[in-house]
């Protein structure tokens, strides 16, 4: 699709990845809305800001009024509370996989049908290389990703009949706010992969590997 075409709302916009996306789309030509818990941080010229918390019904009914014309969600508002899932935080783990799997779930379910009236589209969810990998440490972010994994690959068989495409970014650390503790030499910058994510939209590509170490763990499944 051309995303110079496109209407996007991408769901964490006001900082790190989110906004490389919503920056980016808006370069690209597309109208976008920046959704966010807050929406006086939202900070970027020319984007229509949105009071969107995914872990809230009643929000993502209100931006799905709010938003009538998108075309592309980015499904990228994201928690990540470091518990482990034997001794950690019940009501942290939790929250992880509202966010990450019942969260995009309930926006995907509110915009697919204004996707579809708009003459169809795509949805991108972002992921990560912990879909696949599973440090103890990190156990409910974990178990949230492959959930959304496996959320996405059940949608897009459901959607593609809708004219509406859905692919998955995958990645490891990027130098945002969320991966603050992890040492940078570790981390990549979130302005090339959120490029590369958005060319695989216009291509139609289901699934996006953005690095050599998620590329890494994806070939080693297998074994």
């Amino acid at each position: 699709m051309d995303l110079s075409n496109a209407v996007a709302l991408v769901t964490g916009a006001n900082r790190g990845l989110g906004r490389h996306f919503a920056a980016q789309l808006l370069e690209r030509g597309a109208k976008v809305y920046a959704g966010a818990r807050n929406p006086a941080s939202v900070d970027l010229p020319g984007a229509v800001p949105v009071q969107l918390d995914v872990t809230d019904p009643a929000s993502v009914a209100r931006a799905a009024r709010a938003a009538p014309d998108v075309t592309v969600l980015i499904n990228n508002a994201g928690s990540s509370t470091g518990q482990p899932l034997i001794d950690g935080d019940l009501d942290l783990i939790r929250l992880e996989m509202e966010t990450h799997f019942f969260g995009t779930l309930a926006v995907t379910r509110a915009f697919a049908p204004v996707i579809e009236a708009n003459g169809g589209g795509a949805v991108l969810n972002v992921l990560s290389v912990l879909s696949w990998y599973h440090p103890a440490a990190l156990g409910g972010y974990n178990a949230a990703k492959a959930a959304g994994w496996a959320l996405t690959n059940s949608v897009r068989e459901q959607l593609a009949p809708r004219g509406i495409t859905v692919s998955a970014l995958h990645v490891g650390y990027m130098d945002t706010d969320m991966a603050a503790s992890v040492p940078k030499e570790r981390k990549i910058a979130p302005g090339p992969v959120a490029a590369q994510a958005l060319d695989a939209i216009e291509a139609g590509v289901p699934e996006i590997l953005a690095d050599d170490l998620t590329r890494g763990v994806k070939a080693a499944l297998a074994g």
